[in-house]
């Protein structure tokens, strides 16, 4: 098992513990560290060959763990790039979010949703588990083609609303206030679960591996990779539902308080509390299920329960 998910293990059962890991996990100054200094981080860790039965107490094995589980990723071990490590995302998706919650016109509200969505669905592929194989044909090139498409199919749904509304004129008070404030968070976070869900099918397709309490692979599930797949893409829906609806009943109270009276003033309210959500629900999202997944002995398949005797078996959930 890979440092990164034994550190999982070890700090990570309860969500106020990953809570607090994932807050030090997603801090954007290890996005300066080096490859040099990341894979010295990563030696210091094997040399230290801790058994992570107990929290870290020391500051520089837990700086070099929080750089590995930043920047690493446990099941390759291959360095990922500096754009697609969980430090970068807020940074990368919010102007992406504030484009796409401005909700003006159908062909803006496409192109931005594609590209925020582009974003995501690539940093989902890079972070995913990456145990699942395929002899026939190029998993890489089969989770491409299927995210392209679901990237394009989900902007569409972003702005389709939009393009209804224009295109048979409906301007009802009642209308804008469905299509440009109640809609769009439901959209994205359903929208954001299935792009997620895609670029991650082969995950359930042909499993994932399954470890012991030890580390030592027993198999490969399907049963587990639909778990860690359904996982990811709830708090994915999570996520971004939540981004784009807290700000807009914050947004809503505030007009109605006349806190705010200059239109220019409350954008940038709005800006502001998106930015703040957006921060607070990235943390939130991630601890809401153990980033070392466990599954039930019983819930496996019977060709994985007559190759071991664990009542509980390990798996990397990917993010």
């Amino acid at each position: 098992m890979d440092a990164n998910l034994r550190l999982w293990r070890a700090e990570g059962q309860s969500f106020f513990q990953r809570f607090l890991l994932w807050a030090d996990v997603l801090d954007p100054l290890l996005l300066l560290k080096s490859s040099d200094e990341i894979k010295r981080a990563r030696l210091l860790i094997q040399m230290k060959g801790k058994t992570l039965s107990e929290p870290i107490d020391n500051n520089q094995t837990r700086q070099a763990f929080l750089l590995s589980l930043s920047s690493v990723h446990p099941d390759t071990n291959d360095i990922i790039p500096v754009l697609f490590r969980p430090p970068a995302f807020v940074p990368v998706t919010l102007p992406w979010v504030i484009f796409s919650s401005l909700q003006h016109e159908a062909k803006s509200t496409f192109f931005f949703q594609f590209v925020f969505h582009t974003y995501t669905t690539a940093f989902t592929l890079l972070n995913g588990n990456g145990t699942p194989k395929a002899e026939e044909y190029s998993l890489h090139q089969k989770q491409i083609f299927a995210g392209l498409g679901a990237i394009s199919y989900a902007a569409c749904v972003g702005a389709l609303p939009l393009v209804f509304m224009n295109r048979y004129t409906l301007k009802s008070p009642l209308t804008q206030l469905i299509v440009r404030k109640l809609l769009p968070a439901p959209l994205l976070g359903l929208t954001s679960a299935f792009t997620a869900a895609v670029v991650r099918s082969p995950e359930f397709e042909n499993g994932i591996e399954v470890m012991d309490r030890n580390g030592k692979v027993v198999g490969v599930s399907r049963n587990a990779g639909e778990k860690a797949v359904r996982e990811t893409a709830l708090s994915r829906a999570v996520l971004f539902g939540t981004t784009f609806f807290l700000p807009e009943v914050l947004v809503h109270f505030v007009q109605r308080a006349k806190l705010v009276k200059n239109p220019h003033a409350l954008a940038a309210v709005r800006m502001v509390l998106i930015t703040s959500v957006l921060a607070g629900m990235v943390p939130v999202s991630l601890s809401m299920f153990p980033q070392c997944g466990e599954i039930k002995r019983a819930d496996l398949e019977p060709e994985i329960l007559s190759s071991t005797e664990e009542t509980e078996l390990f798996y990397n959930r990917g993010i």
